[in-house]
């Protein structure tokens, strides 16, 4: 089964960094004929999936013509080449989900953390099931989204439970505009609801949820919503989740994850405190 496409892309971009200038025939000579060309190609360019006994093979031939191959870089390739063949439950919607939904959810339940900042609505890994009911029908952009609400809602629901499974559950930090929180929904009591939801998993030791309030200085944060998914002490394989109305967008590139992880700070910096937000969200939900 191939990995999902994220995946791929992000082992055969280490990959090729490896190679450095060599070439592809040069790679495949000096491995003594047990890398083709065509499999080395496919391989970086993510067209099909490699095989961990593969990946340990490249790297060592890499370590030995002098590149940096560290421990950490090593362990995080053969990781994300074994994680990226297994199959996740996620798989049982694949009627239902585009393969963009699928690379967010099987990243999702290999991050260790998520530092999430949304302009206009509540993050999915917060909603309650009738909040996402409610944005998946009004951000419905054709009748094929609006014919599969409900399992589209059981996904989000079920991405959730990374939050709070037994082993290492996934770090949540979540910086929320104010406007999100005062949004209204025709269907009484959505938002009354989410709003508990939001203090009682803010209660949680490995979730924060931090209130950018509407009065603020003018920030990066207007430029859009994103998410940077993190993997620890393999930071270099974090990744950055851009979605629109219509398309999900995700940047690999180190420097470009790392402009994004500024903004993500100096967004915490501009936001009310977790107590304080914890209050505020407190007082809205009392004032709808």
């Amino acid at each position: 089964m191939s990995a999902p496409t994220v995946r791929r892309r992000r082992l055969g971009a280490k990959l090729r960094v490896l190679r450095g200038d060599l070439t592809l025939e040069e790679v495949s000579e000096r491995s003594r004929g047990a890398f083709a060309v065509s499999k080395l190609s496919r391989i970086e360019t993510a067209k099909s999936a490699a095989k961990a006994k593969d990946v340990e093979r490249l790297l060592d031939l890499y370590a030995k013509l002098g590149r940096n191959v560290s421990d950490e870089l090593r362990a995080a390739l053969v990781v994300l080449t074994k994680e990226g063949a297994q199959r996740g439950w996620w798989h049982s919607y694949r009627g239902v989900l585009t393969p963009v939904h699928e690379d967010l959810i099987s990243l999702e339940a290999e991050a260790e953390s998520v530092s999430a900042w949304q302009l206009g609505v509540i993050p999915g890994l917060l909603q309650t099931a009738e909040y996402a009911r409610e944005i998946i029908r009004a951000t419905a952009m054709s009748e094929a989204v609006e014919a599969r609400i409900d399992p589209l809602v059981e996904v989000r629901l079920a991405r959730q439970a990374v939050l709070t499974r037994d082993s290492d559950p996934l770090t949540l930090w979540a910086i929320i505009s104010e406007q999100a929180l005062r949004s209204t929904s025709e269907a009484p009591g959505v938002m009354d609801e989410q709003l508990g939801r939001l203090l009682s998993m803010g209660k949680r030791p490995n979730i924060n949820i931090q209130v950018l309030r509407s009065a603020a200085l003018l920030n990066a944060g207007l430029m859009g919503s994103f998410n940077i998914l993190g993997f620890g002490r393999y930071a270099d394989l974090d990744v950055v989740h851009h979605e629109g109305l219509t398309s999900a967008l995700y940047i690999e590139e180190q420097d470009k994850v790392a402009a994004h992880r500024d903004a993500w700070q100096r967004l915490t910096s501009a936001a009310e405190s977790v107590e304080a937000s914890a209050e505020l969200i407190t007082e809205i939900r009392k004032s709808q």
